[in-house]
């Protein structure tokens, strides 16, 4: 069962500061998993991958951008720069994407960054009742309507994720 807590993280600020009815859902993560930080995540809440989203930062022309995309697949960046109107897109290195957003990577969520980042959220989520995304720290994740991911992060939807 979700648990409520307090504003433990900027992410979660955010969401008790917007009233999204969200659930809190920590979990231990495991520094020598060989699963990536999603997987991981989809694995110890018992969750399917689909509904698990991960945060990845890419630059599209000159802009840093957050894609949202399933765990269970992978960024489609020329889709994403589609999404955004930009002619290319490149991943963001590690650095510049803690540096914008200040959460550390494996635990980046596109909510209550340091900076709001332009975003795109894949379309996928919209078939979903609840989605799930990083808390702003590894082994924290918070689940919420997908409506509400697309409205607190000012996102556009678009079919950015593949299959990997």
């Amino acid at each position: 069962m979700p648990r409520k807590e307090s504003a433990s993280t900027p992410a979660i600020a955010a969401l008790v500061a917007a009233g999204v009815d969200h659930g809190v859902h920590p979990y231990e993560h495991d520094p020598a998993s060989e699963l990536s930080y999603g997987l991981e995540a989809a694995a110890a809440l018992g969750v399917a991958p689909q509904a698990v989203f991960k945060t990845l930062c890419f630059v599209a022309d000159s802009t840093l951008t957050m894609g949202i995309v399933p765990v269970s697949g992978s960024l489609d960046l020329k889709a994403a720069a589609h999404a955004v109107g930009a002619k290319r897109a490149v991943m963001a290195s590690p650095a510049d994407a803690e540096r914008a957003t200040g959460y550390v990577v494996g635990g980046i969520s596109p909510l209550g960054g340091r900076k709001r980042l332009p975003a795109v959220v894949d379309s996928s989520a919209l078939d979903l009742p609840r989605v799930y995304v990083s808390g702003g720290k590894r082994g924290l994740d918070i689940s919420l309507s997908p409506h509400d991911l697309v409205r607190l992060t000012g996102a556009v939807t678009a079919p950015i994720g593949k299959d990997s």
